[in-house]
């Protein structure tokens, strides 16, 4: 048997305020389906939050356009420690939340409109594809990817496609992207300095920048909704990169990891292991299925060489409709099979338009 990645389930976000932050997302860029909710103590997150258990709120925000979610995530029982020098193209970890949206033109005309802070125009990368950058009131950087991948379509962005990634040694890291995330095809390998990033802190320097694809369609339950995805790594050649969360931990303000919706958790476990990359976190050590409120399963990190975490979710049970009391167990369920396209539509029914 082989593992199943269905698609990237969310880009974790650490906010300083959490309501405040996730009204920006629901009013900005449609993150208005509340998986869940919940107040609690991060209590297996300890190699990354300094030894000790953290009090948090965090909450699982998606978009029926399609692709990943946010994890919005405070830290409630310390003062998020915002990053005390600008973050820069290539420091190390995830840069950049990448979204997607199939009318790059009209998003980027409601987002100027709106008053949001646009990092200059919609110009073209190495692979001469459209996409522009835009920044958050907590100086989080997106890039929004043109992409004709849609679930639903109302006209207005979708979710998570996926993250630009930086890293101290690229070939060291693809060890990672390519072969453990399985994004195995290569759309550009490149070393320059480049039109499209110099609107962008550290953009100017002199950069190797490898962006990668699956060549194969994601299999599992919630692929159709997460979609395809790629990610983006960017290596400083004219720096020595700093790691974007130096005097900080896991949950401070930022983007904090990258999740993967995955099945075959023990499969998964073992290929990680064997390629040198073992679970740093592993919530199945101490409980087959974890309770994260209104939904359950397992979850597990890896730290990537240049510090990214990546998680793996292995979702058990998912509210469909929380006011009917519909909640879909996946256990029981062929792995590989799809779920039906209602329910996937269902899910839409969670739409909330305040946090």
């Amino acid at each position: 048997m082989k593992k199943i990645i269905s698609g990237i389930q969310q880009l974790g976000v650490g906010v300083p305020n959490f309501k405040e932050a996730w009204n920006w997302y629901i009013d900005n860029l449609n993150m208005n389906i509340k998986v869940f909710e919940e107040e609690a103590i991060a209590e297996l997150m300890l190699p990354h939050t300094d030894g000790e258990t953290r009090k948090r709120i965090a909450a699982l925000a998606l978009n029926m356009n399609g692709g990943g979610g946010f994890e919005i995530w405070q830290h409630t029982g310390k003062t998020p420690v915002m990053k005390e020098v600008l973050l820069r193209t290539g420091d190390l970890g995830i840069n950049y939340g990448k979204i997607k949206t199939h009318r790059i033109q009209r998003t980027f005309d409601k987002m100027r409109k709106n008053g949001i802070e646009l990092l200059g125009k919609i110009t073209t990368n190495p692979a001469d594809e459209r996409h522009f950058y835009m920044k958050d009131p907590y100086e989080n950087i997106f890039e929004i990817v043109e992409s004709k991948n849609v679930f639903q379509n109302n006209n207005r962005n979708g979710g998570i496609f996926g993250a630009t990634i930086g890293v101290k040694n690229m070939d060291e890291s693809l060890k990672v992207y390519k072969e453990i995330l399985e994004y195995d095809e290569v759309v550009f390998d490149v070393t320059g300095s480049f039109n499209d990033l110099k609107t962008l802190p550290g953009g100017h320097e002199e950069l190797r920048r490898v962006l990668l694809r699956h060549s194969a369609p994601r299999k599992g339950p919630f692929s159709p909704l997460l979609g395809p995805s790629e990610i983006e790594l960017i290596e400083v050649k004219t720096r020595t990169p700093e790691d974007i969360f130096k005097g900080r931990i896991w949950g401070d303000p930022g983007f904090i990891h990258l999740c993967f919706d995955i099945q075959r958790m023990d499969v998964l476990r073992k290929e990680c292991e064997a390629a040198g990359f073992p679970f740093t976190v592993d919530s199945q050590r101490d409980n087959p299925s974890f309770d994260m409120g209104e939904a359950a399963g397992s979850f597990a990190y890896i730290q990537a060489p240049e510090g990214t975490l990546i998680e793996f979710v292995e979702t058990h049970k998912i509210p469909v409709i929380k006011k009917l009391g519909w909640y879909l167990k996946l256990t029981k369920r062929n792995p590989e099979k799809p779920l039906p396209q209602f329910i996937l539509k269902a899910l839409g029914l969670n739409k909330i338009h305040e946090a």
